[in-house]
């Protein structure tokens, strides 16, 4: 779905050509980092002009995904647009979080018919937004 979404096509312009020495996405089973820095710090590159809560969870399930093939590994998110650099780490608790929210996810997967729709504002941004609402 990504593949077709514009959105993702100006981010990829944007990976290539503002990061053209450091961007080499790399795929680490089900997720695809933008870039690797000193070994084991994860960048992704963002393209919004806000640092927004869904970025930082996205690197958070990166880390904790890593983490889960024993690699412990910090997290950086940069925001072109806005000069700015986020960093981003897995704490306990937050390890917690995620499991806490996967468990949630396996859940919802796991029921016969889906929840009720809840339109959010900020859905139509998304490269989901087709398949979410079709």
């Amino acid at each position: 779905m990504e593949e077709k979404s514009d959105v993702v096509l100006l981010g990829k312009l944007l990976h290539e050509t503002g990061y053209k020495r450091k961007f080499k996405e790399i795929s680490i089973g089900r997720v695809k980092l933008d870039f690797l820095e000193h070994g084991t710090e994860v960048h992704e590159i963002k393209r919004s002009r806000r640092i927004e809560k869904a970025h930082i969870y996205q690197l958070r399930y990166y880390l904790y995904y890593l983490k889960s093939l024993g690699v412990e590994a910090s997290g950086v998110l940069n925001y072109p647009l806005l000069r700015r650099r986020e960093e981003v780490t897995l704490t306990q608790e937050e390890e917690n979080e995620m499991r806490l929210i996967l468990k949630e996810m396996t859940e919802i997967l796991a029921l016969g018919t889906p929840p009720p729709v809840v339109k959010l504002g900020i859905c139509k941004k998304c490269s989901y937004y087709e398949f979410c609402w079709c």
